[in-house]
């Protein structure tokens, strides 16, 4: 997919173990953008839609753009992250694509959204996977996204997960 002229951002959302950090790592990596991920920003696992505020308040904001990454271990938030708002954004996660992000987005020029969607088979072994200890909080986390996608501003495009693996942008 050719990016549509003067995009500085790329807005990937989808439920858990849809494929958004490896899709995104991909295209960043295409791209040669940098690359934030919603996970550094949630206050923890009821953080969903405070990690999406972060992202709009913080992330894309046009002048000194940048977030304090949540330290899952301390359970506090941690270090600033700076981000280069000269650079193009590749911004990833549950909650990346909301009516705020949207409109923080366009205020650094062209935005693309992505969604992936996944089966919740395919989505729930994948996390597990990865992250045997997030099965004790995969319902809870679920009523979060399920609240999200319940107002989801329409994306430009939708990938199915099991076909990202050819879908370049350029």
């Amino acid at each position: 997919m050719k990016l549509p002229p003067g995009t500085r951002t790329i807005l990937i959302d989808g439920r858990s173990g849809s494929g958004k950090t490896t899709f995104a790592q991909r295209v960043a990596g295409q791209l040669g953008w940098q690359l934030v991920h919603m996970d550094d920003l949630y206050p923890g696992w009821n953080g969903l839609a405070a990690g999406s505020r972060l992202a709009a308040s913080d992330v894309l904001r046009t002048e000194n753009p940048g977030f304090f990454r949540w330290d899952w271990v301390a359970g506090s938030r941690g270090d600033w992250a700076p981000v280069d708002v000269d650079e193009p954004i590749v911004l990833e996660g549950v909650g990346a694509l909301t009516t705020d992000t949207l409109r923080a987005a366009n205020l650094r020029g062209a935005v693309l959204s992505i969604v992936l969607r996944c089966p919740a088979s395919i989505r729930r072994q994948r996390a597990l996977a990865r992250d045997p200890e997030f099965a004790q909080w995969w319902e809870m986390w679920a009523r979060q996204e399920q609240a999200h996608f319940a107002q989801l501003p329409t994306p430009d495009v939708v990938l199915d997960c099991r076909s990202i693996a050819d879908f370049e942008v350029c």
